[in-house]
């Protein structure tokens, strides 16, 4: 089964609605937004990183426009965690694709919040941009970049509880 599938799959097996469309490859956001419908999503960049330790990972997800200032990533993540009294993230860093291929299944290129079907272990802390919770819909590659999911935030928030993933809206 392709990574595709295993999205769809599991979207209709738990009854969440999606549009799918397919394009051609787009490995970057500036690729990819060539093929991009306006179909009122907010389209989502997604970076995924790792501790310091190497032994906490974090995917991000926010607007597709934005850009991320990763010192400010840090001290948003570290505030809340210490709020949750856990300990700090500290330094993070981009994950290797051996790291994001064991735990989301997924390749550089094709890194989204379905991976999290994959994250068995529930190892991945998903991190939201708040502006986010404000989107009618988002989009995203289905695990593979030759294809954008579109679907409806609440939808969206389903599917978070039907994998083993941890998330939370920040500010980024």
């Amino acid at each position: 089964m392709t990574r595709e599938e295993i999205v769809i799959n599991h979207l209709r097996a738990h009854h969440i609605p999606f549009t799918l469309y397919h394009h051609p490859e787009g490995d970057t956001i500036e690729e990819a937004r060539r093929w991009w419908r306006d179909d009122g999503s907010v389209h989502c960049k997604n970076l995924f990183f790792r501790n310091h330790k190497g032994n906490r990972h974090y995917l991000v997800c926010f607007p597709a426009h934005l850009t991320l200032d990763i010192h400010h990533l840090e001290a948003t993540l570290r505030a809340s965690l210490l709020r949750q009294g856990l300990p700090s993230c500290g330094k993070l860093s981009f994950a290797s694709a051996e790291r994001m291929e064991r735990l989301l299944g997924l390749l550089p290129g094709s890194v989204s919040p379905f991976g999290l079907i994959n994250d068995s272990g529930g190892e991945v802390h998903l991190l939201l941009d708040e502006r986010l919770r404000q989107a009618d819909a988002l989009s995203f590659h289905p695990n593979d970049s030759r294809g954008t999911v579109v679907i409806a935030r609440t939808d969206f928030e389903r599917y978070l509880t039907t994998v083993r993933s941890t998330h939370e809206y920040i500010r980024l």
